[in-house]
């Protein structure tokens, strides 16, 4: 199945050849088309006529064609009427009126009707004949095509006017499902758990909402529950899922905490609501654990689930909820997913980065998705593979990962191997089609002063070229963990409010994002969010495989233009090679990496292994006191602050360092 291509039509012998050679243009032309039978968007609508086909294209009209004979035209013309009369209704339900205008604008100019199809024989020349050629035209029709689809945009962010600058050509960009996405919002595996897998920027959670809201308005007496492991990423997605179903035009009323929650997998003993494993324990009436140096998430789980099998054999189960959404599902193991399984009635719809670790032991053989997306929608082609090169350390001597052939073609990667060297391309997105061709994605700053007075200028070039630039289009991350970085951020804070009159919202302080703010955060609080503008800052390039997975999934959280930003010349450890190889990506958009050999190979995957060689948060905790020599009356101090600042998940040295960072702070507090 392609990604270009999507079907929502019988074959038959009337239509098999050209549906056929249609799919093989999609495909060798990577051309996006859509051929249907009806419109998506809604299911109320019914049609009696089964021999029409409906062809979409961005940059061409919509063809409507008649595979039935003569004696059908009445019936084709019935149905091409209420096609049109349906779309218009949808359109006026969306506000998409405004900017398309009234159907009897739109019909002559944008639709193109096939009473009789035994004369076309060539796609191309087909589709050539539907060519638009105008900007607004072009606007007006991938406009329609996401009514037909179902793939919605919010209006008030599309707008009338065609966008002249780089940000409003992204921002107000029309975004249209993939095949892939499509068939996950219309097709449903016949299946209890539905896996959703996919590089990171992919629209996974964009689809989860379509998913949620669809099950929310069609099965009215359900109870459904959208979960994820970061508490800033669930703020998120709660603020998120009211402003989505508005724009969808859900007239059913939220329901929260009784119809539909949406908080963190974990919560507390005091808030019932406040976690799913919670409220899981409050429904079955079962007992609650919180963290403690002895009880992880997954042992928490797994008691859960053997308390829940005490209580109930399986026919005469009680299900606290009838569907479950769970994001980020990389963060969990089994024995949640099998909990969520054991207590839901229906489906779970389970959403997972297949890259969010590039030190992931096995990318394919682990991945048995039922949905499995390859192109990244956030970020610029260009931009993916330098943050590719950089975490895996390719551009250097001595890698710190490799992947094989059907791995990096699982990640969404063109593949050609020429004497050992791998050929690595991504294919160009639609986001990006607006843009000059090669703009700039990504760029490495070297600060000449100070890191703060660099990052002021990046904002003020940033001001300067975009003239409807908001304070939250800018994310500034902070890769290091010692003490420098958070006397950094309140440098930061001071010298942007004062010269910008801005204000900062420091993530790992608020967990959440709060509009109109300039966001800021160390490298544990961006998980889930994206934004226009990313200037990622640190002092040198470190080895450590949870530092480089950092430094990848933060320079991917722009969908414009990241900066780079670090010391200049030998210290911030960036070789003349890899500056020689974002050249290259930039000129030739792929990167050329010399394959390991086998003994290379050998040791890259012993070294990574060995450095994410499993312990728990308590014994990573106890093993830096011994090594700092940590008096034993300030441990569980650091103990419980490490828990507050939601470092749970994190490495020895991010560890190490916050220890070291705190420790200055203990005696005053301590007797």
């Amino acid at each position: 199945m392609s990604s270009y291509f999507y079907l929502n039509a019988e074959k038959n012998a009337l239509n098999i050849n050209f549906i056929e050679s249609l799919n093989k243009y999609s495909d060798e032309n990577q051309s996006l088309i859509y051929a249907l039978d009806r419109p998506l968007t809604d299911q109320k609508y019914s049609y009696n006529y089964s021999k029409a086909l409906i062809v979409l294209s961005p940059k061409n009209k919509i063809a409507i064609l008649n595979f039935g004979d003569r004696r059908d035209n009445e019936n084709f013309e019935n149905f091409v009427e209420d096609i049109i009369e349906d779309i218009g209704f949808i359109s006026d339900k969306y506000l998409y009126k405004e900017i398309i205008g009234r159907t009897r604008k739109w019909r002559s100019s944008l639709i193109e009707v096939f009473s009789e199809t035994h004369d076309i024989d060539d796609i191309e020349t087909f589709l050539s004949a539907l060519k638009l050629t105008t900007d607004i035209e072009r606007k007006k029709i991938e406009l329609l095509i996401s009514l037909f689809i179902g793939s919605i945009n919010d209006i008030d962010r599309v707008k009338e006017e065609v966008p002249s600058t780089e940000l409003d050509k992204v921002k107000q960009k029309i975004q249209l499902f993939d095949g892939d996405q499509t068939r996950f919002v219309y097709e449903n595996p016949n299946k209890k758990k539905i896996r959703i897998q996919g590089l990171s920027g992919t629209g996974k959670t964009e689809l989860l909402l379509h998913k949620l809201k669809d099950l929310y308005i069609n099965d009215i007496d359900s109870k459904i529950f959208f979960t994820c492991h970061s508490k800033v990423l669930a703020d998120s997605l709660r603020k998120r899922i009211p402003n989505f179903f508005n724009f969808m035009k859900v007239e059913q009323q939220i329901e929260w905490d009784e119809r539909l929650w949406c908080t963190n997998s974990w919560g507390s003993n005091s808030f019932p609501n406040s976690g799913a494993y919670r409220y899981i324990c409050a429904f079955y009436k079962i007992p609650f654990y919180s963290w403690s140096y002895q009880m992880s998430f997954s042992k928490a789980c797994k008691l859960a689930i053997d308390d829940i099998k005490a209580k109930y054999s399986k026919e005469n189960m009680k299900f606290a909820l009838t569907y479950m959404f769970i994001d980020e599902s990389q963060d969990f193991d089994e024995n949640f997913f099998n909990l969520c399984e054991l207590v839901t009635e229906k489906n779970i719809y389970v959403a997972g980065d297949i890259f969010q670790s590039i030190f992931d032991e096995n990318i394919s053989s682990t991945i048995e998705p039922d949905f499995l997306l390859g192109k990244c929608y956030r970020t610029d082609p260009k931009t993916l593979m330098f943050a590719h090169a950089l975490g895996m350390g390719l551009f250097e001597e001595t890698k710190l990962r490799w992947l094989e052939e059907r791995e990096w073609k699982d990640c969404g990667y063109n593949v050609k191997i020429k004497e050992s060297k791998f050929h690595l391309s991504r294919e160009p997105l639609r986001r990006f089609e607006d843009l000059e061709m090669g703009f700039e994605s990504i760029r490495i700053v070297e600060i000449s002063k100070s890191f703060s007075d660099t990052a002021l200028n990046i904002i003020s070039e940033l001001i300067e070229e975009n003239v409807t630039i908001q304070p939250d289009d800018i994310g500034i991350i902070l890769l290091d963990t010692d003490q420098d970085t958070y006397e950094l951020a309140d440098i930061l804070e001071v010298k942007i409010q004062k010269k910008f009159g801005w204000h900062i919202n420091k993530a790992y302080e608020t967990k959440e994002r709060i509009p109109d703010t300039l966001f800021m955060s160390n490298r544990n609080n961006v998980k889930g969010l994206e934004f226009p503008f990313v200037i990622c800052i640190t002092s040198r390039i470190k080895d450590s495989p949870s530092y480089r997975n950092s430094l990848y999934t933060m320079l991917t959280r722009s969908f414009i233009k990241s900066f780079f930003l670090t010391q200049p010349g030998n210290k911030s450890g960036l070789t003349d090679a890899m500056k020689e190889g974002l050249k290259q990506i930039v000129a030739t958009q792929e990167m050329i990496i010399q394959e390991p050999s086998e003994l290379e190979k050998q040791k890259i995957q012993t070294r990574f292994k060995y450095s994410l060689k499993k312990m728990s948060h308590f014994d990573l905790m106890m093993s830096i006191f011994k090594e700092l020599k940590i008096e034993k009356k300030y441990q569980d101090n650091l103990l419980q602050a490490a828990q507050k600042m939601n470092l749970l998940e994190s490495d020895y040295q991010t560890l190490k360092e916050f220890v070291e960072y705190n420790m200055k702070f203990l005696p005053k507090f301590i007797l």
